[in-house]
């Protein structure tokens, strides 16, 4: 009797280690992302939430960003295991060198845009004529803004020009002293009606013709070589989590909320999200699970790029040396 007892209790002892030894088998993950948490980045705190990580074994530990290019040098370090952070931005560094590639494509839409504030009815190419427009020299938006005023037959003439940096160029709009300012759909826009409480119209490159990828997952090279599971559970759990926020923007803006309270207003970082998620498919991939890029929108991507954004015309030769889908979980479109 005292045998089996003993036998019992031990058996009892080994239960209760389980979740401990497994718990301990999970393997630890960071993820930089591009800046400062906005709406765009709800997909990953309610994957984390909902445990979508932890049941592909990983524990993920999600760090705030200062920009795409100082993510994705991270990455190229090795400093942090996987980048969120714009893929054209990731091609100018692979091209000079850095090693890395994206694994899934998120924004498959650009939210490059020209905005102002919703009252004064600037809501398609023609009214910008006569107006300021504020643009920070050399940052991607302004690369890409020659063909924008190309397709929707604009000449710079047509407008005035103020330039600044990041910061100058929405207070510019905010006080009043340009109409209008290049920047990103759901993150400037948001920025200014925090500000300002009032409402911001985004005319969208997109609508004028301008393929270009925007935000997207990035590895180094050598950790995925020497991780290929890793990542592929990786991408299983954050398709998941893309797929469950897209489904539930309010309970993913919560999971934000929840784990970094001063992350912004709740509306905001709502209305955020919810701009975000149209970019996360073309025409072509409408039906496809999040991050399946398809191979013409990363050649068109690559081919901009090298007219207007200052990328060695060699990027051309080889687009698929940027990305590759062989990570990503199945999907059943394809």
């Amino acid at each position: 009797m005292v045998f089996r007892n003993s036998l019992k209790a031990a058996l009892i002892a080994a239960a209760a280690l389980v979740p401990l030894a497994s718990a301990q088998a999970a393997d630890k993950v960071t993820l930089m992302l591009n800046w400062y948490v906005y709406g765009e980045h709800a997909p990953f705190f309610y994957g984390k939430a909902k445990g979508f990580y932890q049941a592909e074994g990983i524990d993920l530990d999600i760090q705030e960003g200062r920009g795409s290019a100082v993510t994705i040098q991270a990455a190229a370090a090795g400093t942090v295991d996987f980048a969120y952070a714009d893929v054209p931005t990731m091609i100018r560094a692979a091209v000079k060198g850095a090693p890395v590639t994206a694994v899934g494509v998120a924004l498959q839409t650009s939210p490059m845009s020209v905005m102002g504030f919703a009252d004064k009815n600037i809501a398609k190419p023609e009214d910008i004529k006569g107006k300021t427009v504020a643009t920070t020299p050399g940052d991607s938006m302004s690369q890409i803004w020659p063909l924008f005023l190309k397709r929707a037959g604009l000449k710079e003439s047509d407008f005035r020009t103020v330039s600044g940096d990041a910061t100058t160029k929405l207070n510019a709009v905010i006080n009043g002293q340009a109409d209008l300012l290049l920047g990103y759909s759901m993150d400037q826009s948001m920025k200014i009606k925090d500000a300002t409480g009032k409402d911001v119209h985004p005319i969208m490159f997109a609508d004028y013709g301008i393929h270009l990828v925007s935000s997207g997952i990035i590895v180094n090279k050598e950790f995925l070589a020497k991780n290929p599971d890793l990542v592929r559970r990786f991408m299983a759990a954050t398709t998941k989590s893309f797929e469950e926020a897209e489904k539930n923007p309010e309970g993913a803006v919560d999971a934000v909320l929840a784990a970094l309270p001063k992350a912004g207003q709740r509306p905001t970082l709502l209305e955020g999200f919810q701009l975000t998620i149209p970019l996360y498919r073309t025409s072509e991939t409408k039906n496809r699970r999040p991050f399946q890029v398809t191979d013409a929108n990363m050649k068109d991507s690559v081919e901009l790029l090298v007219e207007y954004g200052g990328v060695a015309a060699s990027a051309k030769d080889d687009p698929k040396a940027f990305y590759t889908r062989d990570y990503l979980p199945a999907d059943p479109s394809n």
